[in-house]
């Protein structure tokens, strides 16, 4: 990020001694400096926000095979990075996704340029603290306290480089340099708000994922739980005053906080010791460290490791929680949809397609979803209902509309007769008798047909006796049954929606529910809901939950098939 915001080419000038162009690295690091504690300040700004609206409920999210797979890719990043300080060569340093595969790639071209006194200072050391770590472990017990032995090696190897100057005869690598002292408190500069406003947020939510993570592992490991929002803001807190003192955003570190479990520290006062341990080496003995070894410190952090590989941390662990949400929006949208029968004349009821015992109730279906229903799955719970149920749900009701239809305009074409005859007597009537014998013999016809016992008792009687019996008829043609249209009636006449599973509802789950109560009415089938969790919430849509809801599912299975019955 400082390399894009703060670029060297940014910061060129012309050495008066050479006449070339070189860069001013005072000026550029100083405005670096400037540039990161900008973000330092705004990340410490966006926690403490996050902090205070109780945005720690993103901790949730985080399943425990999430953080440890985060963890454990977390360890292997560590380990490769600190290989070349084992090995003793110098690597470049690459970021963005695969980096850790060219690192590692680089690693394997480089080891025949292996620093031989490197290796050996490493394995030394690792061997040295393995030892006493296993000591400790088995004497732990008998010994008052833990040997420290990360902080005796340090002592030691950093006494020998000096004595043996391994620098300058061997060519090892040691820290260097240590500046001595605190600079004064500094506000961060305003003008770099805008151009890392993005950049600070990014940072704020990952450096949070990564604390409550390890979090969560040492207190997986010593049964405490964590306050995601605490951690929040009291990370928030550090960052905000880092800020003020030109410090690096700050997050957990995986290698250090390792290092300090492993050596007994497992409380507050163990970072306290630490804290005020750093802050003594800073003011008054970093000189001493100059000469310690850095393959010292990898063999530390190394032994330490107890085991996102392709991805930086950052973009593996977003991955990793979009792709924990994602798994609970699939398991909500295709859930798991049952037929339950009978076990063997019990109070148990299971999926007839996994357990062979079950045995479906005659007449019944019951049909049960292992999910809640809601905007996402209406649809699909709907459809796999439809599917379920053994025929074609649609195609037996536009069978249904199309016979309906069909009566409709048969019973028009009669009611257009019947209008046309009882025209014909009129008129006869209002004419003479003379054709009376023929329209008698007409209506006797027509008195013969379905649905037309009429007989002609009088002129005024005959009319109004026709158009009133037409009438009904055509009122009594929408009330005609399957039997009655010719059409096969479904295998059962009861449908139960097992409700147990669904927690909530919304108004797609509610419209859905009465586009299915209106659909298996049409074919003259019952719906009955059970138990529905909070049947206030169904009432308040219009939906009304029978009454058996409030009993167990097993009653009101049993209770429905003795009604029908």
């Amino acid at each position: 990020m400082t390399d894009s915001l703060e670029p060297s080419g940014k910061y060129m000038k012309l050495d008066n001694v050479t006449n070339d162009t070189i860069v001013n690295e005072a000026e550029r690091d100083a405005a670096r400096v400037q540039l990161v504690a900008a973000i330092t300040f705004l990340v410490g700004i966006f926690q403490i926000g996050l902090g205070l609206l109780q945005f720690g409920f993103l901790a949730t999210y985080l399943s425990e095979p999430l953080v440890r797979a985060y963890t454990t890719a977390a360890a292997i990043q560590v380990l490769i990075s600190q290989l070349k300080y084992i090995i003793g060569v110098d690597i470049e340093e690459y970021a963005g996704p695969l980096a850790l595969i060219y690192t590692f790639l680089e690693l394997c071209s480089k080891l025949p340029k292996t620093n031989v006194g490197t290796l050996i200072t490493s394995l030394v050391a690792m061997a040295s603290i393995v030892i006493v770590k296993i000591i400790n472990d088995k004497l732990g017990k008998r010994l008052p306290v833990p040997l420290p032995i990360e902080l005796l090696t340090i002592i030691v190897s950093t006494g020998i480089s000096y004595g043996a100057k391994l620098n300058e005869r061997f060519m090892i690598s040691v820290v260097g340099d240590i500046p001595n002292g605190l600079i004064p408190p500094k506000a961060p500069n305003i003008n770099y708000f805008g151009q890392v406003i993005g950049n600070a947020f990014a940072i704020a939510v990952v450096s949070y994922v990564i604390c409550i993570s390890l979090g969560k592992i040492f207190a997986l490991k010593h049964g405490y739980k964590v306050d995601s929002n605490q951690e929040l803001i009291a990370l928030g807190l550090s960052n905000f005053m880092g800020g003020f003192f030109q410090c690096y955003s700050i997050s957990c570190s995986m290698s250090r906080s390792l290092v300090q479990e492993n050596t007994g520290g497992h409380s507050q006062v163990a970072a306290l010791v630490s804290c005020l341990i750093i802050l003594v080496t800073i003011l008054k003995v970093s000189e001493l460290f100059r000469e310690l070894p850095k393959a010292i410190l990898a063999a530390i952090i190394l032994v330490n490791l107890k085991a996102t590989i392709l991805l930086n941390l950052d973009i593996g662990l977003g991955v990793a929680v979009v792709f924990s949400l994602l798994t609970v929006i699939f398991r909500t949208q295709m859930p798991h949809y049952s037929i339950l029968g009978q076990v063997s004349r019990t109070g148990i009821y299971k999926d007839v397609a996994e357990y062979q015992k079950a045995e479906e109730i005659p007449g019944v279906k019951i049909f049960r979803s292992s999910a809640t229903v809601y905007f996402a799955n209406a649809a699909l719970y709907e459809e796999a209902l439809k599917k379920k149920c053994g025929f074609d749900v649609e195609h037996l009701i536009k069978k249904k509309k199309k016979a309906l239809k069909k009566k409709q305009n048969k019973d028009k074409k009669e009611e257009k007769k019947m209008k046309k005859i009882a025209s014909v007597i009129k008129k006869t009537h209002d004419s003479g008798t003379n054709n009376l014998a023929f329209i008698d013999i007409d209506v006797e016809a027509k008195s013969q047909e379905p649905g037309g016992d009429t007989t002609v008792n009088g002129p005024n009687g005959t009319v109004k006796d026709w158009r009133s019996q037409n009438h009904n008829q055509q009122e009594s043609c929408y009330q005609f049954g399957l039997k009655a249209l010719g059409l096969e009636k479904p295998p059962f006449h009861s449908i139960i929606l097992d409700f147990s599973p669904v927690n909530f509802v919304d108004t797609v789950c509610i419209k859905t529910l009465k586009n299915i109560f209106r659909d298996f009415q049409e074919i003259e089938v019952d719906v009955f809901l059970v138990g529905c969790n909070g049947k206030e919430a169904y009432n308040e849509y219009g939906l009304q939950c029978s009454e058996q809801a409030r009993i167990s599912e097993t009653e009101m299975y049993a209770l429905l098939v003795h009604v029908k019955a």
